[in-house]
């Protein structure tokens, strides 16, 4: 094992996007020894994908606003299933993080006084997200990125983990390859904090970039950790699916937010027909009411089309279910009859770019096609609200991998917020864990070894295509554990994950080793295999309609599981779930909800 390259730090972060540089910048700031492993280059994480905006009850627009307001808004989006402690906590404190941001040279739009401007967006009751144009995200990791190499924190870049390590019950490090070279590479850790993003990519239509296969869940998994909420996936509404090289391709919120409409192909705003009783009373039932929540926003009741992403990924699905749809599977979303072209440019300037450029549409005269998109997994890495600390001891999670914030729906702009509150959180309770301990934990040398042996493993020969196999995949769980699910279906599901298990077993690759994209495509397969069983077992074991969880059999949200996690549980080869008790809310929090 002496011709390993390995690295020795307190605190290894795995992802270097919002919550892994969040993370990192906290953990070298208490001191601690800190390295940082990307799958890709620095700067590409998903995070730059986010585009509408960072969500804080800062009250620039609308001074009524506060972190009680954000609070409730984000527990009835996820319908009630949050940890509520995580959500108030992301409430209180998002507000300090866009803050932060900003002193570390972040440049948001402004309001005419000079503060932070924030636009409206879905599920929020007032002008939330604070923003950068429509590229929020990619300001936010040039940010928190220039503020991490300044503080002289170790990238690894080009570097996938795939195996974390333990001495006994605790995290001892991680065994991983660079991509370039294909040369093995340990990380020996104290303490590390997992921040690998999303698994949009088991699904054959998603918003997610190709790094987004799971490996964090998966990595968790193995590692022994509890998962939670892993039913919830949440299909972003408005997602490009037309022209087919650009399906899947993200629309932002802030479209609508900025004014934009959803028509069926009759030209009918029909959001109007889906209007839940949850949101009724602050919802515009007519097509005059919501013109005049664009016009005066304080006296008018919110337009429909702003309902949270659940609510309007159903609405499409059922309008082209019922034939109301475009031909290629999608709706319309208008914002040219309502904006100026001038403001469309100003507001939305990468939209605009992206449509001409990629579809040949100008959005400033003419309506998108869009349709629901595998976008983001509400569950993930079962953790500790004050600490993001996970049931394995040294092991810290923090964004999309972490489960319990966002309940069974996430709203938009709380992915942004999210990362930043619990990012800073993982990386302080990373480092003080980490400087608490009297010596480097120890890893297992026969582990690595074996490890490494089935790393390599897909050079020796077999008769499958990883390509194949991911397609096959990706079929499956759009099908059968889709927007729409079926106990039958999702069975079905399970018998194709077990054989395309066994069928990865006697994958091969050709090639040299050397950037084999085949190779580490059969890779990350092992990843959204386990990620894929856990989201189909827990969607089984949920007989409910809620949030990003959705059944043709059980269509309605049932009291039996109105205050239960499903949890999961990987024990050597087995898949385990469990129903357990959500914590209790306070009742000077319920209070909240009695209006």
């Amino acid at each position: 094992m002496a011709d390993i390259e390995t690295h020795e730090y307190d605190v290894l972060v795995i992802g270097a996007g919002g919550a892994g540089l969040r993370a990192a910048v906290e953990a070298s700031a208490l001191g601690a020894r800190t390295g940082l492993v990307c799958k890709s280059l620095l700067g590409k994480a998903h995070t730059v994908m986010a585009e509408g905006g960072i969500a804080a009850a800062m009250g620039n627009v609308y001074s009524e606003d506060n972190w009680q307001v954000h609070f409730r808004d984000t527990m009835r989006g996820g319908k009630m299933l949050n940890n509520w402690r995580m959500a108030q906590i992301h409430a209180q404190e998002a507000p300090d993080r866009v803050k932060e941001l900003e002193e570390w040279g972040a440049l948001f739009d402004r309001t005419p006084d000079g503060r932070i401007l924030q636009r409206d967006f879905g599920g929020h009751r007032y002008a939330r997200l604070a923003h950068v144009g429509d590229r929020t995200g990619l300001e936010m990791i040039r940010t928190l990125q220039q503020h991490a190499v300044h503080r002289g924190i170790e990238v690894h870049q080009e570097c996938t983990v795939n195996r974390l390590l333990k001495d006994g019950d605790r995290i001892s490090g991680a065994l991983g390859y660079w991509r370039e070279s294909g040369r093995m590479v340990l990380f020996r850790a104290k303490a590390v904090v997992i921040a690998t993003g999303g698994l949009g990519k088991v699904y054959s239509i998603t918003s997610n970039s190709w790094e987004g296969t799971g490996d964090g869940h998966s990595l968790a998994m193995q590692a022994g950790a509890d998962m939670i909420d892993m039913e919830f996936v949440q299909f972003h509404p408005t997602g490009m699916v037309w022209p087919p090289s650009v399906r899947g391709l993200l629309v932002t919120e802030g479209v609508r937010g900025d004014g934009g409409t959803l028509k069926n192909t009759s030209g009918e705003r029909f959001m109007f027909n889906y209007i839940p009783p949850m949101f009724a009373a602050e919802t515009a039932d007519t097509e005059a009411e919501a013109d005049r929540w664009y016009d005066d926003k304080v006296n008018a009741r919110r337009t429909p089309d702003l309902l949270p992403r659940d609510e309007v990924a159903r609405a499409i699905n059922s309008e082209v279910k019922a034939g109301r749809g475009t031909a290629h599977g999608g709706v319309f979303l208008d914002i040219a009859s309502r904006r100026s072209a001038d403001y469309i440019k100003r507001r939305l300037p990468s939209m605009y770019h992206q449509f001409m450029q990629l579809a040949g549409v100008d959005i400033t005269k003419e309506p998108m096609e869009i349709g629901p998109t595998a976008h983001y997994a509400m569950g993930g890495v079962r953790v500790d609200a004050e600490t993001a600390a996970s049931t394995v001891p040294g092991l810290y999670a923090a964004g999309e991998v972490a489960g319990g914030m966002h309940g069974s729906n996430r709203l938009g702009g709380n992915s942004l917020s999210d990362l930043v509150v619990f990012g800073r959180r993982a990386g302080e309770s990373a480092a003080k864990y980490a400087l608490g301990l009297t010596g480097q934990p120890s890893v297992d040398q026969g582990a690595i070894a074996e490890r490494s042996a089935s790393i390599l493993k897909p050079f020796e020969g077999g008769q499958e295509n990883p390509y194949t196999l991911h397609r096959e995949l990706q079929e499956c769980m759009h099908v059968n554990v889709g927007i729409i699910r079926t106990d039958s279906e999702m069975r079905q599901a399970l018998v194709k994950i077990a054989e395309l298990k066994d069928r990865l077993s006697r994958v091969q690759v050709e090639g040299h080793i050397q950037y084999n994209t085949g190779w580490h495509l059969a890779l990350d397969m092992e990843h959204m295999l386990c990620v894929s069983e856990a989201i189909t077992m827990a969607a089984i074991e949920r007989k409910e309609s809620r949030g990003g969880h959705t059944r043709d059999d059980f269509p309605s949200t049932s009291g039996e599981f109105s205050q239960v996690n499903v949890v999961v549980r990987l024990r050597g080869s087995a898949v385990s779930v469990a129903q357990e008790p959500l914590p209790v809310m306070p009742d000077e929090l319920k209070k909240l909800f009695e209006e």
